[in-house]
């Protein structure tokens, strides 16, 4: 075995592991043995040996330099273990760059459509409690819950352009459950606009607020990973 110490061995990660997933775990250990804790974890020194590794690994040109040093063959090493950091290498590279294509691929546009549906509402019911049964103003709120239908749409289009990688299968599940409560939200508003019983009025401001929730919550998953 090489002489050089085992990072990847301090952070409870696979030599594989992407860069979020190096991030995601120092942050996980850091909280479980910093002295603030007050837990039985608490340790200076294990704080030191992550922070060591983490100054490595946390960075993508030392974590390459360190790979080829820790790769380095023994009189016990078989002559294959470079080949095979080599390949894990390029395995974490990959995960890497199919995450960041997702990101601009999927994530961002659905986001963003979701935004430019959930946004608008408060404004739209604002102009709408006016008089819910002036002509023009119910025409302009059935305008506004077809291109909300436009943009939902469009949404569920990105969200199919490519797989979700498996490190942001939690931020992507949010995304779909956001998705499917603006849907019927939509549709709520819609059934409103037919016969001005307020109960689908409410209803779907609802299923909006639920959406927006979930929106959040995959914003908030999603810097944990990056």
């Amino acid at each position: 075995m090489s002489s050089v110490t085992n990072h990847y061995k301090t952070l409870k990660i696979s030599p594989t592991a992407t860069q979020a997933e190096i991030k995601q775990a120092y942050r996980r250990l850091v909280k479980l043995f910093h002295p603030d804790s007050r837990s039985d974890t608490a340790g200076h020194e294990e704080i030191v040996r992550l922070n060591a590794a983490y100054e490595i690994l946390g960075d993508a040109q030392h974590r390459q330099s360190y790979d080829r040093q820790f790769s380095q063959p023994s009189e016990q090493q078989s002559p294959g273990a470079p080949n095979v950091a080599r390949q894990r290498q390029q395995a974490a590279r990959d995960a890497d760059e199919q995450m960041e294509q997702w990101l601009i691929k999927v994530y961002k546009p659905v986001n963003r459509m979701l935004n430019s549906i959930l946004k608008p509402l408060k404004k739209e019911i604002n102009e709408l409690s006016a008089d819910p049964f002036d002509d023009e103003l119910i025409e302009k709120f059935q305008a506004y819950i077809e291109t909300s239908r436009d943009f939902l749409s469009k949404a569920h289009n990105f969200l199919k352009a490519m797989p979700n990688p498996s490190n942001v299968a939690g931020v992507a599940a949010h995304l779909y459950y956001s998705i499917n409560q603006v849907g019927d939200g939509i549709e709520e508003l819609h059934l409103f606009t037919l016969n001005y019983d307020d109960r689908h009025l409410h209803t779907g401001q609802e299923l909006f607020r639920i959406a927006a929730r979930l929106r959040r919550e995959a914003q908030d998953e999603l810097k944990m990973r990056t």
